[in-house]
């Protein structure tokens, strides 16, 4: 199962990505993760990437179709994955389709208003990688992780500021994905405002899987 999760920020694709990762066994690649790994040992990538995602904006497609080329050669993507936040653009979408062949894409759709409002209430464990909610999906203790107990932060990039720039970016760069890919007739919707249990069974039946 090769699988694309389409969505503005916020929309829910990590959280469900996880849980499809856990159903499927199969590996979940997250490009936003690579990037952060990458500014994490302040590599001359991670440096360029830290300004411009902090600053709202995107990497450039030369270095991102690099990265998810070579990450999925590797030996936990031959069951198949899921890619979450690439494609981007219709450039990347393109690129990608010559690099592999994809089952289905998942468009997880909701209001900006409400990504929005995800956005700026979403906290990040630093040391785990584990993503909370304050409004819908908060840590057992306010503040700290559940799964290590290390103090949740807040990224940069979430704040309304760049939240709203990150929306926008999405609508112009990303929403032109959803026609590329219901042309090619391997698209369908779920509603990102319904419970994260109802998103997955939603997705789970679209694939057509139990």
């Amino acid at each position: 199962m090769k699988l694309v999760l389409i969505g503005a920020p916020a929309a829910g694709k990590g959280t469900q990505a996880a849980r499809l990762v856990e159903h499927y066994s199969i590996a979940h690649i997250s490009t936003g993760d690579m990037l952060r790994e990458e500014v994490a040992k302040e590599t001359e990538l991670g440096k360029e990437a830290k300004a411009i995602m902090n600053a709202g904006g995107l990497v450039s497609d030369e270095i991102i179709i690099a990265m998810v080329k070579e990450r999925i050669k590797k030996d936990d993507c031959k069951n198949g994955f899921i890619l979450d936040g690439f494609p981007r653009t219709v450039v990347q979408a393109e690129k990608l389709d010559e690099m592999v062949t994809l089952d289905k894409v998942v468009y997880i759709n909701a209001p900006d208003e409400v990504m929005l409002e995800r956005l700026t209430a979403r906290q990040t464990c630093p040391k785990c990688g584990a993503t909370y909610n304050k409004l819908f999906l908060p840590p057992k203790t306010a503040g700290i992780c559940d799964k290590c107990g290390a103090e949740l932060t807040q990224r940069k990039d979430d704040t309304v500021e760049a939240g709203k720039a990150r929306i926008a970016t999405f609508h112009e760069q990303s929403e032109p994905l959803v026609e590329f890919y219901t042309k090619k007739g391997i698209l369908f919707e779920v509603d990102g405002t319904a419970a994260i249990d109802d998103i997955t069974k939603a997705i789970i039946e679209g694939l057509g899987e139990n």
